[in-house]
């Protein structure tokens, strides 16, 4: 049902792939010329739609927070330059080909979303045992590793086993996956708390280098690949208001929208109010995160 607009030209740049939200290119020209530019839409998607209107700057507000993260991280990753066509500038990046691993590494701190499902069916979390009598939204005794499935586009991703990953990957680089995703998680989520705001959960994605070194890839710690909620307004046991497009879906799921979500039809355009309110709260996270103004 994903009705994914073609990549705009760019000179000097193939279309490679397009998301729901980033478009990837091969610079053909220039001193970067087989590398990768990754370029953020202003797109945003819902209930496996993408929709037909837009949020205004959240491309850059997605850009300048994985560069911030990639900076205060100082880790390894596949960025290599900001030095990009001034079609796309301040909303992409110049990176690393890499072989991708088909894993999606998630970490969670909290319970909430699949992980909350999963946990009521069977008081797990991808096979890991949690303590009993959690709500949506408790916070774990210790972050989990619970990684997925890299769905296909338009597919959803299936939470999946430790023993699963090493099936696909190799024992090794499952354990160096696990560690290293556990890892950034315990510092975003103790730099996020800092600033006023929990970090539930990520989803971060690695790469490996031509020479075997692993890489951090893609975004980094963004509201669209990362729970975040505001920490004076956590309340265990109700869904958290949080800094992403749960506004997009809220009103979505309204009366007021008219829409209905087993039809098949495509969302209608959102209203100004709910498009401003989605940008604000964008806004608001990376300012609180990085203390940098909009």
């Amino acid at each position: 049902m994903l009705n994914i607009p073609p990549a705009p030209e760019i000179d000097g740049a193939i279309p490679v792939h397009s998301g729901k939200v980033r478009d990837l290119y091969r610079l053909e020209t220039g001193p970067y010329a087989g590398k990768l530019l990754m370029v953020a839409s202003d797109r945003i998607s819902a209930f496996d739609f993408v929709l037909e209107t837009t949020i205004p700057d959240k491309g850059e507000i997605l850009t300048r927070m994985s560069l911030w993260w990639f900076e205060t991280l100082g880790v390894p990753h596949h960025v290599i330059s900001t030095d990009v066509p001034v079609e796309v500038a301040g909303r992409a990046v110049v990176c690393e080909p890499l072989e991708m691993f088909p894993v999606e590494c998630v970490a969670r701190g909290y319970l909430t979303g699949s992980g909350l499902h999963d946990y009521r069916a069977t008081g797990e979390v991808c096979g890991i045992p949690l303590p009993p009598g959690l709500e949506d939204g408790s916070r774990l005794p210790e972050p989990v590793f619970t990684p997925a499935t890299k769905a296909e586009l338009g597919d959803h991703d299936e939470n999946v086993s430790f023993d699963a990953v090493v099936a696909t990957v190799g024992a090794e680089v499952a354990a160096e996956l696990r560690a290293r995703t556990v890892g950034i998680y315990r510092r975003a989520e103790e730099i996020a708390r800092a600033k006023g705001i929990l970090l539930a959960d990520t989803k971060l994605e690695f790469g490996r280098r031509a020479d075997g070194e692993i890489v951090l890839a893609d975004e980094v710690l963004t509201p669209d690949s990362s729970r975040y909620w505001p920490a004076e307004g956590w309340q265990p046991g109700r869904t958290q208001p949080s800094y992403d497009k749960q506004i997009v879906r809220n009103w979505l799921t309204s009366a007021e929208s008219g829409w209905d979500r087993g039809s098949g039809t495509p969302p209608p355009p959102l209203p100004h109010e709910v498009v401003e309110l989605t940008r604000a709260r964008y806004v608001e996270a990376y300012e609180r995160l990085t203390g940098l103004g909009w």
